[in-house]
């Protein structure tokens, strides 16, 4: 079956696309956002397949970017590689290879490098939100007017 992902509007409603026939229909999914988000649907051409609700405030990107990362009470020392796998405006997701023995709440200091034409250098203090195993979900503490210029250019690319 396949899967399609539907975007949610601050109103709460959303378009879903049937990737059969390509109808779009609008539907208010307020409901949906305290429980479940995916549900299955059935288009009037027949087609049936299921829709990921994405309740996110930003439009996530998905990326490959090399960069670093450390504790943002760290020393000058202590930088660690990760792979930057999303970006969005209000925040990144990241994977570490081994030990890493980070938690949620805490605040780190990221690097990196944007692959868009200018290849913009990001440095940011973000707060972990989700950890798990290698990989690291967190978002931006205080997001410099420069860098979400920049970021919100490179979103749209």
């Amino acid at each position: 079956m396949n899967t399609v992902i539907a975007y949610v509007l601050p109103d709460d409603t959303t378009s879903i696309t049937c990737p059969s026939c390509s109808r779009v229909r609008r539907i208010s999914v307020k409901k949906y956002r305290k429980t479940s988000h995916s549900l299955t649907a059935r288009c009037s051409c027949n087609t049936k397949f299921t829709v990921h609700l994405d309740f996110r405030h930003y439009y996530r990107k998905e990326t490959d970017l090399p960069g670093l990362w450390k504790k943002a009470s760290s020393a000058v020392r202590g930088w660690q590689d990760m792979r930057v796998n999303n970006l969005s405006r209000g925040g990144l997701g990241f994977r570490v290879s081994g030990q890493h023995q980070l938690e949620e709440k805490q605040v780190l200091l990221v690097e990196f490098h944007l692959d868009g034409r200018k290849k913009t250098k990001i440095v940011q203090k973000v707060r972990v939100c989700t950890v798990d195993e290698g990989y690291i979900g967190c978002k931006f503490v205080d997001v410099d007017l420069y860098d979400e210029k920049e970021l919100g250019f490179y979103l749209l690319a």
